[in-house]
């Protein structure tokens, strides 16, 4: 076996729709393909969305599809300790710092600064409650940032296997972001990339709208002195209104009477087929075409 970690991190918010399988069926092959490890995680740090019992139910889908992990699934729920000690080496490191803001407070500075909301984009933070901007400026610390580095020509650039060179200017494209949410709950950036590292991922597959996650989780990584992962994006599946299929908009649970057809359907989306009539079979084919569409990255 080599030395290949792979994962699949699902919120366990409902159960896995047909998205959510190609997601899941692209990290599995990717480290069947190449001799290596494949993780799930489970990403219930939100946990006011969760839905109890979900976790189980996306497990058993998973199974029932021939995918089965590695090790144990790990929960994000019982790693606050880890977040929390990550959290403490940016504030020494002078890399985070506390923030008063409300979200209207953001909307507010765009606005005065002319800059919009983009669809499903965030308000750009306008480093009100940054250190060399007078902090707080009175007001009680609400949730936690990253101060990203803001000159002209700090661009972030990375490989991505699907999508080639990538690059972006946090300080413009998202301002300082923030590490703990001011209800006292981890966010998402800080904690996928303190388990990837802890977890030993070398490479991360996974659906094209997180690639803009990634520049933060490698400035991330940089200043936790934590290894990057080699990345590679795929296609996302959209619903008939031409959004990405999510639980958000209203995705179905995966039909699964038939798993064949839906494994089928998944590798579709990814470009892959296969004449075989068993979901083992249809598995076993799709990792060899995986293998040659997708070589690894070098290190």
């Amino acid at each position: 076996m080599s030395g290949y970690v792979g994962r699949f991190a699902p919120s366990p918010t409902g159960p896995l729709h047909a998205g959510s399988l190609v997601a899941a069926l692209a990290s599995w092959l990717d480290a069947r393909a190449h001799g290596g490890r494949w993780l799930v995680r489970i990403e219930d740090v939100d946990l006011p969305r969760c839905i109890p019992g979900a976790d189980q139910i996306i497990l058993a889908q998973l199974a029932r599809c021939g995918l089965i992990p590695d090790e144990t699934p790990l929960y994000q729920s019982q790693r606050g300790e880890v977040y929390q000690q990550a959290l403490d080496q940016l504030i020494a490191a002078h890399h985070a710092y506390p923030c008063g803001c409300t979200r209207a407070d953001i909307a507010q500075a765009n606005a005065a600064l002319g800059l919009t909301k983009q669809r499903h984009g965030d308000l750009v933070y306008p480093g009100t409650c940054r250190p060399d901007q007078g902090g707080l400026h009175g007001k009680p610390a609400r949730a936690w940032r990253l101060q990203v580095p803001d000159a002209p020509d700090d661009l972030l650039t990375w490989q991505d296997r699907a999508l080639g060179t990538q690059q972006q200017h946090l300080a413009s494209a998202v301002g300082d972001f923030v590490i703990k949410r001011a209800d006292g709950l981890w966010a998402y950036q800080l904690a996928v990339v303190a388990d990837d590292a802890a977890q030993g991922v070398t490479d991360v597959v996974r659906g094209a709208d997180l690639c803009d996650n990634t520049p933060r989780q490698i400035l991330l990584q940089r200043w936790l002195g934590l290894p990057t992962p080699h990345y590679l994006h795929t296609p996302l599946v959209l619903g008939d209104n031409g959004e990405k299929l999510s639980k958000q908009n209203g995705a179905q649970a995966l039909d699964l009477r038939s798993p064949l057809a839906a494994l089928q359907a998944a590798g579709a989306a990814l470009g892959l087929s296969s004449p075989a009539s068993a979901p083992g079979d249809w598995l076993a084919e799709a990792v060899e075409q995986w293998r040659d569409r997708w070589p690894p990255l070098q290190a």
